[in-house]
């Protein structure tokens, strides 16, 4: 159930008379929203609540696919059925869109913007996303390898069988990065951390957004290291290495550099917010998102 929000009078009545005054009664582009691991788009009814009661007329479109426990299929299917999805909306969509993706979301719409020629996604804000990689002992991760600790995933999912599970897709142990190159088939060709023939396409195409909106915090539990939602992950020492620091940033290997020197690329970090938290939080909503979605 959506739990009732009170929003300040101006809050409305400013985005009104700014639709008002451009002649219509739809001037903000539709958000499609995707959801995350072991959630659908019930989850996110709040998160749209907030699109719609803030910013008026607004087109939003929770998709309806792979919810629950069909949301461990693997990456590349996901990103395949969602990308369908996403591209009808698209087309029927010419003033362009804004895609709204929370944790393994997150990446599964990185792979649909990898993969789209011209596509018209305007935003791209990635919510509390894994999109360096995961590596720890969390609910979510026990909930798919029960009684395995998180030095040990990597036997499971450094295989053909074990890339059949979504979390398998972004599982990136640092203590064996030479396995994770080698059998790891999502992650490391998202990243272009090793090379591949479709490298300069698929930067072409995720160069298309206009602006990247990076959100999570210290406070997440579930994303590990948190950082990773703003591109930082760990060393072989188990220390972070922020975004900047990152191979695939310093070589820009698929543009989030070229994002960075554009002014295209926003990074916003909140304290005190739980992973399930994210998409019901209106501070975060008002802070971190609201601005972009026009």
């Amino acid at each position: 159930m959506r739990t009732s929000r009170v929003i300040p009078p101006a809050r409305v009545l400013l985005p009104l008379l700014l639709m008002l005054a451009a002649g219509c009664t739809d001037a903000y582009k539709p958000v499609i929203i995707v959801h995350g691991i072991f959630d659908g788009p019930k989850e996110l009814e709040t998160l749209s609540g907030f699109i719609e009661e803030v910013h008026p007329g607004t087109e939003v479109i929770l998709i309806d696919l792979l919810n629950y426990r069909s949301s461990i299929e693997p990456m590349w299917k996901q990103v395949d059925k969602f990308g369908k999805v996403i591209q009808s909306i698209m087309q029927r969509s010419p003033e362009g869109v804004h895609l709204l993706c929370f944790s393994q979301g997150g990446l599964i719409c990185r792979g649909v913007l990898s993969l789209i020629p011209n596509h018209n996604v305007h935003t791209f804000i990635a919510l509390s996303s894994p999109l360096a990689g995961q590596f720890g002992d969390t609910d979510y991760v026990s909930r798919v390898f029960p009684d395995r600790a998180k030095t040990k995933v990597y036997v499971f999912c450094y295989n053909k069988f074990g890339q059949k599970l979504s979390v398998c897709g972004y599982w990136k142990d640092p203590h064996h990065t030479s396995e994770y190159l080698r059998h790891n088939i999502f992650l490391p060709l998202l990243n272009s951390e090793k090379q591949h023939s479709n490298m300069k396409e698929w930067r072409e195409n995720f160069l298309r957004i206009k602006k990247l909106v990076l959100i999570g915090g210290p406070d997440d539990g579930v994303i590990t290291p948190w950082q990773s939602s703003h591109f930082g992950f760990y060393d072989c020492e188990e220390n972070v290495v922020e975004m900047k620091n990152q191979e695939f940033y310093v070589k820009d290997t698929f543009g989030l550099q070229t994002l960075d020197a554009r002014g295209d690329l926003s990074v916003c970090v909140q304290s005190g917010v739980k992973h399930v938290e994210w998409h019901s939080n209106f501070t975060v909503f008002t802070t971190c998102m609201e601005e972009w979605l026009v």
